[in-house]
């Protein structure tokens, strides 16, 4: 099936500090696009791939799972790994999930993690349906497009394979396990008006990793897809910042050209 337009993968060759982007479930590396492409332009080595069975057709999710999901993101982080002094993983939702099995498996290879709404948990009488229904029911409706900001679109799917979800189930379960074994310094971003993610997932988060090094900041006017709403600027703005006390070259003229 051909990739949504919009949902490409993107990449772009900068300096020394390189950036692997995850994006969420269901959703598309086009809600993160914005993102790459500021950090591109302050001279970052920026990887944000496509996840398998995502930015087609929901059909095409149904037939993968969590180990698809996370070796994409795992063959990123070694290979930005091998181009860059330090890299950052950033992550929206499932992402940040993402983000932090990498920094939990990865350890010293991972400089820093920035999350947007991290996912923990599939909440509800939905998680315990989900191992039965998932056999009766293809599919239940969409979360994508959870954005405050009028005229802002996610392209996402307006379905949510079960087959799938009872995947990320069983992720979330995993990762909350591997919390401990985190231990990079994080900037943690969430909305309290999320529709999707509540904010107990990020305090469960929080509260479970290992990491001394940690920010805590409020996206007050944005819901679920922050990297496409009101606080997408501070988003950007909080995230640079973050990668230049850790990694002082950015933002230095002529520091981040790589050789």
């Amino acid at each position: 099936m051909p990739v949504l337009p919009g949902a490409e993968p993107f990449r772009h060759e900068g300096g020394e500090v390189g950036v692997l982007l995850c994006h969420g479930f269901t959703g598309s590396p086009q809600s993160l696009r914005p993102w790459a492409e500021r950090l591109a332009e302050h001279g970052l080595t920026v990887s944000l791939p496509l996840l398998p069975g995502h930015g087609t057709r929901w059909q095409d999710m149904q037939v993968t799972g969590w180990q698809d999901w996370y070796a994409e993101v795992d063959r990123e982080l070694r290979a930005l790994s091998e181009r860059c002094r330090q890299v950052f993983v950033f992550g929206l939702s499932m992402g940040g999930a993402l983000a932090l099995r990498l920094a939990a498996k990865h350890g010293d290879a991972v400089t820093g993690l920035v999350l947007v709404n991290p996912g923990n948990k599939v909440h509800g009488l939905a998680a315990y349906a989900l191992p039965v229904v998932r056999h009766l029911l293809p599919s239940t409706k969409g979360v994508a497009n959870d954005i405050a900001l009028e005229g802002s679109e996610e392209i996402g799917y307006d379905r949510v394979p079960l087959h799938a979800a009872h995947a990320l189930r069983n992720f979330f379960r995993l990762v909350d396990a591997d919390l401990p074994q985190v231990t990079q310094p994080i900037l943690l971003l969430h909305s309290p008006q999320d529709h999707v993610v509540p904010p107990a997932d990020s305090a469960r988060i929080l509260s479970r990793v290992s990491s001394t090094d940690v920010e805590e900041i409020l996206l007050e006017q944005s819901y679920h897809v922050a990297t496409l709403d009101h606080d997408a600027e501070r988003i950007f703005d909080e995230s640079l910042s973050f990668i230049g006390r850790l990694a002082p070259s950015v933002g230095k003229k002529g520091s981040t050209s790589g050789g």
